[in-house]
């Protein structure tokens, strides 16, 4: 254990050094001054002192700089906000030791030092620095491993497509947290194209974590029963697999599921409680809204399937209601703004204007998870 006594007094000094080597501690450092210890940790480049400091015995009153002004701009900076400061202090005024306290002092111990006091006080302090140094460790790992799983839930979403029948890009922005919206497509044969978008609820570990679930059948489920009404029924079934009576709490998800036929010229659909995507045909204008409810609600579901065909190059966009969220309190008008420049202004570039209403609207911050999905039939 790293201990630093703060005493202007060489004798006060001898005897806390000599009680607490007795009592086992032999890494001390001993300063003289509050402007001492603040060269001792660096303290206006903290990130390059490569020492580690455990607890600090401090003197309350000092030359120039007193221990309570020490305390504050120590505890100040972010390196040594969680190491306890415990004053040893002759001045038994009570509002000092408030006033200590408020500093944001761990203890305190009158003079003369009793050594029983002193060590049961350090000990303590010591106990809290050590609890305290497991959870920021523990918070640590964890950051790490969710950054970690956020990168892998990254890859496993879908690259855009352009190819001679289709074109697909997607526009995603999580928040800070793991993200419970989802979207894979896949080319189920020459002309046939399977595509998913998924809101799955809340967000965070617990949904990512259905969400690649999920993930981790859909290929399979898609390129296999191809069908968006048995594919529907498909994925709720998965979804009850999750489901235990004794839990209060079941996992759904709102989806849209569409198979578009380059050669047929069809688009096929389930509209899962999901906001409409919108529909461009030429110059007509329709919204995907047959379906059913969320899936994973309930063990049986109606399903009913929606039917569009088309002559002319069809555009299709989709979002999550992270969107509309996303434009601030007037987002019906900006909402039918964007979803028109995105359906009517050729070359546009998907990311570039959603991001930019999103700016607009509310300065670029959004509290749920944003994902928009463009189709443009060839």
């Amino acid at each position: 254990m790293s201990i630093i006594i703060v005493d202007d007094n060489a004798t006060n000094q001898l005897i806390i050094k000599a009680i607490l080597n007795k009592a086992g501690y032999q890494d001390l450092k001993v300063v003289s001054s509050a402007q001492e210890l603040y060269s001792l940790l660096d303290i206006d480049n903290p990130v390059l002192n490569d020492s580690n400091v455990d607890l600090i015995l401090m003197d309350m009153m000092m030359p120039e700089i007193d221990g309570l002004e020490a305390c504050k701009k120590i505890l100040q900076v972010e390196r040594y906000k969680d190491i306890p400061i415990i004053f040893v202090t002759a001045v038994g005024d009570s509002s000092k030791m408030v006033e200590a306290l408020d500093a944001g002092a761990s203890d305190y111990v009158m003079k003369p030092i009793n050594k029983m006091e002193l060590l049961a006080r350090i000990r303590s302090a010591l106990r809290l620095k050590k609890e305290i140094d497991w959870h920021k460790e523990r918070d640590k790992r964890i950051k790490f491993k969710l950054e970690l799983a956020k990168k892998v839930q990254r890859n496993v979403l879908s690259r855009p497509i352009s190819d001679e029948n289709i074109e697909i890009k997607a526009v995603y922005k999580p928040t800070s947290e793991l993200a419970g919206d989802f979207y894979e497509w896949h080319r189920i044969d020459s002309h046939r194209y399977g595509i998913i978008l998924l809101d799955m609820m809340g967000h965070g570990i617990a949904s990512s974590l259905v969400c690649m679930y999920i993930s981790s059948v859909l290929r399979d489920t898609i390129t296999r029963i191809t069908d968006p009404e048995l594919v529907m029924q498909e994925l709720n079934r998965y979804m009850q697999q999750l489901y235990k009576k004794e839990e209060l709490l079941n996992y759904y998800f709102t989806a849209i599921y569409l198979v578009v036929d380059t050669e047929l010229r069809t688009v096929e659909y389930v509209n899962a409680g999901h906001p409409p995507g919108e529909v461009l045909i030429g110059d007509r204008a329709m919204q995907l809204t047959q379906g059913c409810c969320a899936i994973g609600l309930f063990e049986n579901i109606e399903i009913r399937k929606g039917v569009i065909d088309f002559e002319e190059p069809v555009k299709i966009v989709m979002y999550t209601d992270g969107l509309p969220d996303a434009l601030g309190e007037n987002n019906e008008a900006a909402l039918k703004d964007l979803l028109g420049r995105l359906k009517h202004e050729s070359g546009i570039d998907p990311e570039e204007a959603v991001l930019g209403a999103v700016e607009r609207h509310s300065g670029g911050a959004h509290k749920d998870d944003l994902c928009v999905i463009m189709i443009s039939t060839k």
